[in-house]
Parts: C-alpha cells; sequence; structure tokens
C-alpha cells in the first residue's frame, strides 16, 4: 500500500530534493516505520541504479545490523515508554559525526511523540542547524502531540489506513484462511500491525471477552465485579489496553447499528446479530456514557495506577450507567 507517498519520496530521492527533516504520520500499525527503514536504505544504498538494491556493502550492512552511519531510535520504559533527553543527545552525537561508510547519515526517531518536552527542545535545536549529510526520519502516530516548531521544519508525509480488502490479500499471504482474514481485517481498522496483533496475540479472544460484558452488563453483581476485576488484573497492560479497544470498536458498532441496521460500515460484521440483539439494553445515552467511561479508564490505564482497583470502578460505573 501507501503508493502515493512512496512515489512522492521516490521521485525526491531520485532528483536530490529529499530534504533533510521528513515526518511519517499516520495511524499504527500502517507500515510508516518500514517505509523510513526502506527510505534510509534506499538513502545510503550506492547502486546508480534502483535503490535500495539489497546487493551493495550499504544494504548489507543495514540487512546485518551492523551500518554505522544509520541510527534508529525508540522510546523506553515499562509501564510508560518515553524519549528522554539522553536519548537525544546520542541521537545529537550521531548527528554531528561524519558519514563513515556511506555518503550521507540516516536516523530515524520512532513513536516521536513520545519525547518529553526537554527532549523536543534538544532535537529543535539540531533540526534548526541541518548539515547535508544527515537526514532525520520522525515516525508518528500522534503529529499534533509534537511541538509546532518541531513539526514546521519537517516535510510532511501522510500515511492512511490499509484498505480493508487489501489488508485481507496481505494477511492470507501470511497463511492466515481467507474467513479468518476477513474478520481480522474488519477489526484492524486498516491497520496491518493491529491485524497481525490480533491474530498472534489472542485479540479475538478479548474482543469476544468484550461482547461477552455488554451481553451480561445488567445482570452483573458487586460478586461478579470483583471477580472479573481479579481474572482481568492479571493480563498484560498491553491486553487490557486492546480489550477497552474492542470494548469502544463495539459500542461503536451499536451507534452505527441505530442509525442503519443493515449497515456495511460496522468493525464487527460477524457479530451483527449479536449486537442487533443488544440494542435495547443501550439506548444512544447509554452508549455514550459508557464510550466516556471506556476513555478515562483507557486513559488512566496508561498511566501509574492500580489496574484491579481501576478495573472495579469501571465495571461499577458500567453497571450504573
Amino acid at each position: 500500500g501507501h503508493e502515493k507517498p512512496i512515489a512522492r519520496l521516490r521521485t525526491l530521492l531520485a532528483e536530490n530534493r529529499l530534504p533533510h527533516a521528513l515526518l511519517f504520520a499516520g495511524p499504527d500499525g500502517v507500515g510508516k516505520l518500514r517505509v523510513a527503514q526502506a527510505l534510509a536504505a534506499a538513502i545510503l544504498c550506492e547502486n546508480a541504479g534502483e535503490r535500495p538494491c539489497g546487493r551493495c556493502p550499504q544494504c548489507r550492512a543495514l540487512q546485518q545490523d551492523t551500518h554505522p552511519d544509520y541510527y534508529e531510535l525508540h522510546p523506553e520504559g515499562k509501564a510508560i515508554k518515553t524519549i528522554k533527553i539522553d536519548a537525544i543527545r546520542q541521537v545529537q552525537t550521531e548527528a554531528a559525526s561524519l558519514p563513515l561508510l556511506a555518503k550521507k547519515r540516516v536516523i530515524v526517531i520512532d513513536d516521536a511523540e513520545a519525547m518529553n518536552e526537554a527532549a523536543e527542545n534538544s532535537l529543535l535545536k539540531t533540526l534548526e542547524e541541518p548539515t547535508g549529510a544527515v537526514h532525520f526520519i520522525l515516525v508518528t502516530r500522534a503529529k499534533s502531540s509534537l511541538l509546532d516548531t518541531i513539526l514546521s521544519r519537517c516535510m510532511h508525509v501522510g500515511f492512511g489506513s490499509i484498505p480493508e480488502a487489501e489488508l485481507a490479500r496481505a494477511l492470507v499471504q501470511r497463511g492466515i484462511p481467507e474467513g479468518t482474514a476477513a474478520e481480522l481485517a474488519a477489526l484492524s481498522d486498516g491497520s496491518f500491525g493491529r491485524a497481525l496483533a490480533l491474530h498472534e496475540n489472542d485479540g479475538l479472544k478479548l474482543r469476544d471477552d468484550a461482547a461477552k460484558f455488554l451481553r451480561e452488563r445488567a445482570q452483573l453483581t458487586v460478586q461478579d465485579v470483583f471477580a472479573r476485576g481479579a481474572a482481568m488484573e492479571k493480563l498484560p497492560r498491553e491486553q487490557l489496553t486492546e480489550w477497552f479497544l474492542y470494548l469502544g470498536m463495539l459500542l461503536r458498532d451499536l451507534l452505527v447499528l441505530y442509525e442503519d441496521g443493515a449497515s456495511p460500515l460496522l468493525y464487527h460484521k460477524d457479530l451483527r446479530a449479536d449486537l442487533a440483539a443488544m440494542l435495547a439494553d443501550y439506548p444512544e445515552r447509554r452508549i455514550a456514557a459508557l464510550l466516556a467511561l471506556v476513555r478515562e479508564t483507557d486513559r488512566r490505564l496508561q498511566s501509574n495506577v492500580n489496574q484491579r482497583l481501576l478495573l472495579e470502578g469501571f465495571f461499577l460505573r458500567a453497571m450504573e450507567s
């Protein structure tokens, strides 16, 4: 996918007009980092024709993760991953060094929105004083989180969601059965990475559990709340985040069904009948209240909270909504 942005980058590269700083922005899991890595390989490649060639010393060094002129930075941390100023200082050291093997250096910063304020201000100084020997590629899912001054110094390249049919075909090529691939593509909101995570990390089970919660919400007792909170507390934070993501998507589908019971816009097409049966228990006012509660709980889940208490509080408030 992403034929238009890739074609644009190819043209800029061929005409030697590639700017010193680029910002790749788009949803999670659509291939932004992969395109950034491919562009870095093309910049460093010494082949006179198609780049990257995959055969020259530059390309082989990149494939072996030993290229001295390529640097890739990712956020670090356990509960909350961030990019701190020390990491950006290392980036500045890399940017100030002369190329050793290629004619240019390339620095890729993944999840750039994870930079804290000090890190952003430090990076800004480097972007304000570019050299011709280095290219920066910032990859982000939330460019609005970055400083306007950083945004103004980068060429923006947008990446949209992958069409559902194209995504399903790609999943089938990975050996996933057609029926499962179609289901995963419908649920992943155009994100190949999310579709693979659904397949590999029991995401469909999490989705089905979220649907089960919606079916049983009205009959839950306080004892059920404590039991469910104790069971879900054992899930990794990433899986809990996914559970709330699917719950929000299911609630969104309920709103779609209010407008059109035959709408093709459902994420969970395979659950259409189940969701339609729930409408009697979910007036639009209740759906709106639950969506707000899901957003609030998901936001708090990303901070340093007691997961058991957070979950129990969510279920108790959901019972009352």
